[in-house]
């Protein structure tokens, strides 16, 4: 292992990397040390008076990294909330209803079982990014930390029941109708997270599977967002004859769904639908969608009487926007949902628990709640492509287009009335992602679509 840790781990929005070839014990203890003193400089008082919330996931690393982070950060002299096995969200319920400092969630999110690291937030569980705090520790670590002053101290806390209530407060359980509803937990914080929520609304059916924490991941990756690991809770939801199908990520903080026909439901419509429902309950509000969406998702907004704010990618420009200037739901199309009354962090609870109130409200099934926005929105998805000479390519991309709408607010947007798409170069990789949308025909979204992967892979 390295003397500093190698500067890779440090991405756009966490630290993370394949246990004990680029983080083991020494690396967490020293990230935690060097956490502790970023939360200082940002809180404005010495890290000897922080109080900090930590929280790991079910990966098999876990307990052995969280205990490092813990006393990486006492040994700055803060004081930490151990809340032990949880859900992301869980950890940011804590540092937002306890109004901590900071707290560090210790997971590798949907990512294979060899790899871990940890999600950072500051007060108002705020997310640290690149910008904003990663940096920093990775500049810190680089340069070498002094002698630990020490004087820390740590106490376990159990958050279960009292978010389990919190989240049940988004919604009128008495309008959730009778369903059959498959779970698939993926193995992952799901399961004892939401499972007592569900159990608890009447008249639900339930059919979980891989319901049970384990950091092997015996079936399949705790990722949803890839195809191959769809294909199970597809087939369920079929045989079962099942009114929904929802799918949560490792860490639990993102939840997909599946109609009633299997069919997978787009981040962007499922976007839609919530502001729908969310709008219903604050008129007139802001939402927050981001640049890849569907028109769909402004068009309901305003339809609605809200106002839709395009944004960039990543939760913390989401969750810092909505800190500063307000906005009452924001949603990305990877399945990120953050709403303004869980201290305008992400959720893969709340959205499980509106969909199913939608439904019942409605007395409509997913798919007909679905047909609408299939009917006149044809999307191509994100489709990746690797290339050497990103710069170039995105200068090639706004030449070709030039009679379009043009912005640049994360990657090169280009908008014509009746079809549009992004591009953005991944932080992390040689890759240029693509999402586009036509108004005209699914066969036109595809004629476009190779059009500009044409242009981008030449």
């Amino acid at each position: 292992m390295p003397t500093s840790p190698p500067s890779e781990i440090f991405k756009a929005y966490d630290v993370r990397g394949l246990y004990g070839e680029q983080i083991d014990g020494d690396v967490a203890e020293a990230v935690g040390r060097a956490f502790a003193l970023v939360l200082a400089e940002l809180a404005g008082k010495p890290a000897g008076e922080l109080r900090i919330g930590l929280g790991r996931d079910m990966r098999l690393t876990a307990p052995e990294l969280a205990a490092r982070y813990r006393s990486g950060m006492t040994s700055e002299g803060a004081h930490v909330l151990d809340a032990g096995m949880v859900g992301t969200e869980m950890l940011y319920y804590l540092v937002g209803s306890r109004d901590l400092d900071g707290g560090l969630m210790c997971t590798a999110s949907h990512n294979p079982k060899a790899y871990t690291g940890a999600k950072l937030v500051e007060r108002g569980a705020v997310a640290l990014s690149g910008d904003r705090g990663i940096g920093d520790i990775e500049r810190l670590l680089a340069g070498g930390l002094p002698e630990a002053p020490g004087g820390g101290s740590s106490e376990d806390v159990d958050v279960y029941a009292e978010f389990q209530a919190a989240a049940l407060r988004f919604i009128d359980p008495g309008a959730i109708r009778p369903a059959k509803v498959v779970l698939d937990g993926g193995n992952g914080m799901a399961g004892p997270m939401v499972g007592p929520i569900l159990e608890r609304l009447g008249g639900l059916e339930l059919v979980p599977t891989y319901w049970e924490p384990d950091g092997e991941f015996p079936d399949h990756e705790p990722n949803p967002l890839l195809p191959e690991n769809r294909e199970f809770i597809i087939r369920k939801v079929r045989e079962e004859g099942a009114d929904l199908g929802i799918a949560w990520d490792g860490d639990a903080d993102r939840c997909f769904f599946i109609d009633e026909t299997g069919e997978f439901v787009a981040g962007d419509f499922l976007t839609a639908l919530l502001a729908e429902s969310i709008l219903q309950k604050h008129p007139g509000a802001d939402v927050l969608y981001d640049i890849r969406a569907s028109r769909a998702v402004a068009d309901t907004v305003e339809a609605g009487g809200g106002r839709a704010l395009v944004n960039r990618v990543g939760h913390a420009f989401f969750k810092a926007r909505m800190r500063d200037e307000g906005g009452v739901f924001g949603g990305e199309v990877s399945g990120h949902y953050y709403f303004a009354d869980f201290y305008n962090a992400d959720s893969g609870t709340i959205p499980a628990l509106l969909i199913l109130e939608l439904l019942g409200q409605t007395g409509r099934t997913m798919s007909e709640l679905l047909a609408p926005y299939r009917a006149k929105y044809f999307i191509s998805g994100e489709i990746n492509s690797e290339v050497e000479d990103q710069a170039g390519k995105m200068a090639a991309i706004k030449e070709r287009y030039a009679d379009a709408d043009q912005r640049e607010l994360d990657g090169i947007s280009i908008d014509y009335d009746d079809w549009h798409f992004n591009v953005r170069p991944s932080n992390t990789e040689p890759l240029l992602r693509l999402t586009l949308e036509s108004l005209v025909s699914l066969e036109d979204m595809e004629a476009k679509r190779d059009e500009v992967l044409g242009l981008i892979r030449s």
